[in-house]
């Protein structure tokens, strides 16, 4: 077997994966990456990138069908999938090409293949082993579904849902979290009569109660129907369509049943386990400096419990890669890595929801700015607030953000939260005019208790 060093290899070349190689490779590092598909992983392929294009012509579709609210003759003639799926591979295409050029660029070795851990510190791929001075493992998460009900025809997973040829009259979503509602949303907008089952008692649960009332309470107007509290007890199908039982005893007749119910990590069948690698519930185990129970052997992105988010992932990668160079980085807050579900509208936050805040420091303050006194949301016609967090008279721990591009705001949110700032520091700062930032900005001035947009 032949045998190549490096200071640094990583096996899995997803948001982790290479974000970890590039900055070690800044860092000065000889970096080898294996990868057995595509560089920039499910997130790139089949993920973020992809359900975001889809979403943004769900929005086009949308903006043609409700022209006449603006004054302008449009509508909407019909959806041409092929052309959907054209743009949508066009976007993945051009970002795929300009990634392999930066590993070119950060001069990356990158070595195409299935590899395998091997302990202490190797990868084995296709007869060559690659030995590192450190080693990352950062293979990623697959779509899950449930114990009994098995993918394939009508039955298809977030996957198969990316590359569908047409739009299906009848969907049945089994999951409301943030990929079942995003599928959910864009299925609506091309024109599909769409049902949501969620076993909890509601939409996006692990987001503050009140954006979940917000979402449902803008689903229903859209016509997406959804069912929590239920749970889902077995699907058969037919070369026609797929029927859906529930444990109420009703069954949905639909075209397609799509398992949105989370993604596992992608951990088995790399040699994790034979090498000793510590795991609980197939979760690779950390410390909170990602570092494996195994000496110069660390773990990032999907393989680690917790937020399975393409950007923790890479802020991971950046981490780990400035921990072997001895940088002595700052410990990620996973409470401080904001979230976004791109559905229509959307639902963005940071920090704490009001429960986790209370469960953590008792008391706190809670103030909603509605984007019904927002110049630019009445423009865009969207509804929603935002929601904001504190401590009696300290930081704020949380913000939640329900409507029309508010995924745009997080940013904001973001500095406030990590940067422990008050709402009197963020208050006398200047939003411009007319835009939805304002909307943060007001949240600020009520709960510095100060409101000038707010009623009672």
């Amino acid at each position: 077997m032949s045998e190549t060093s490096a200071d640094l290899v990583i096996l899995g070349g997803g948001s982790g994966g290479y974000a970890c190689a590039f900055r070690a490779a800044e860092l000065g590092m000889s970096v080898v990456l294996v990868e057995q598909d595509k560089v920039g992983g499910t997130c790139l392929h089949r993920g973020c990138i992809p359900t975001k294009a889809l979403l943004h012509a769900a929005e086009v579709a949308d903006n043609a069908r409700e022209g006449d609210q603006f004054g302008v003759k449009s509508s909407l003639e019909g959806i041409d999938m092929a052309g959907v799926n054209s743009y949508k591979d066009g976007v993945v295409g051009q970002l795929h090409k300009g990634l392999q050029g930066l590993f070119k660029h950060h001069k990356v070795t990158v070595v195409q293949g299935a590899g395998r851990f091997v302990g202490p510190n190797a990868i084995e791929v296709d007869g060559t082993r690659y030995t590192g001075t450190n080693v990352v493992l950062a293979t990623g998460s697959f779509a899950r579904s449930l114990p009994g009900l098995e993918i394939g025809g009508r039955i298809i997973t977030s996957d198969q849902a990316l590359n569908l040829d047409y739009v299906p009259e009848k969907v049945v979503v089994l999951g409301g979290g943030v990929i079942g509602v995003e599928f959910a949303s864009v299925w609506r907008s091309f024109g599909a009569e769409v049902t949501v089952v969620e076993a909890l008692s509601r939409l996006v649960p692990l987001e503050d109660e009140w954006a979940s009332k917000q979402l449902e309470r803008a689903f229903r107007k859209r016509g997406i129907a959804f069912k929590t509290g239920v749970r889902f007890t077995g699907a058969t199908q037919t070369d026609d369509a797929v029927a859906v039982s529930l444990e109420s005893g009703e069954d949905i007749q639909a075209d397609l049943l799509l398992v949105a119910v989370g993604r596992g990590p992608n951990s088995a069948g790399h040699g994790y386990e034979e090498a000793g690698v510590a795991a609980e519930r197939g979760f690779v185990t950390t410390d909170e400096r990602l570092r494996t129970n195994l000496p110069n052997v660390y773990a990032i992105g999907d393989i680690v419990a917790g937020l399975q988010l393409a950007h923790r992932g890479f802020q991971q990668g950046i981490f780990v890669a400035e921990e072997i160079a001895g940088l002595n980085p700052r410990v990620i807050d996973e409470a401080g890595i904001p979230r976004v579900t791109y559905c229509r509208p959307e639902v963005a936050s940071v920090g704490l929801t009001e429960a986790a805040a209370r469960e953590r420091y008792g008391e706190v303050q809670t103030v909603v700015y509605d984007l019904a006194g927002n110049g630019k949301s009445k423009i865009l016609k969207t509804a929603g607030g935002i929601k904001v967090v504190r401590t009696p008279d300290g930081p704020v721990v949380g913000v939640t953000m329900v409507g029309e591009r508010v995924g745009e705001l997080v940013a904001e949110a973001q500095l406030i939260y990590n940067w422990e700032a008050h709402a009197e520091d963020v208050a006398p700062l200047i939003h411009a005019h007319p835009t939805q930032t304002e909307a943060m900005g007001e949240a600020m001035l009520a709960l510095a208790g100060k409101p000038l947009h707010v009623h009672g």
